[in-house]
């Protein structure tokens, strides 16, 4: 999975990330938990508008590059942030998963109270855990 790296800031309740190598691309929130979310939605949605257009990626930079080329200030309180790219191909794969009988009673019971199917109940889960959603 392909990962940007991004910069935040802020303080009190006012937090921003700003990813670099993808200009304009930004996220904010009341916490640094929800800006990094928010980015991370900025970032699928940045990509998802370049792939419609068939234009390439912009390649990913490290931490360290971008210490070196002066993107991230860490005496300013900056400090560099990890923003995973899920893209999604709008096409189902079945897939054969092993869950302990509970756990999946327990699936079954939460997806049927949201009406939703067991697959879309652990899909919605996953998106979650790999964007970093609480």
């Amino acid at each position: 999975m392909t990962h940007y790296v991004g910069i935040l800031d802020g303080a009190d309740n006012v937090w921003g990330v700003r990813v670099p190598d993808l200009p304009g691309c930004h996220g904010g929130g009341a916490s640094p938990e929800e800006a990094i979310a928010d980015t991370t939605s900025a970032v699928r949605e940045w990509i998802e508008a370049r792939a419609t257009k068939h234009l390439p990626l912009p390649a990913t930079r490290t931490v360290a590059q971008l210490l070196l080329q002066d993107e991230l200030d860490t005496a300013a309180g900056e400090s560099a942030v990890m923003i995973p790219v899920l893209i999604y191909s709008g096409r189902p794969v079945r897939a054969n998963l092993s869950l302990d009988a509970g756990l999946l009673a327990a699936i079954d019971e939460e997806a049927g109270r949201r009406g939703l199917t067991r697959s879309a109940f652990i899909a919605s889960a996953a998106r979650e855990k790999i964007e970093g959603h609480r």
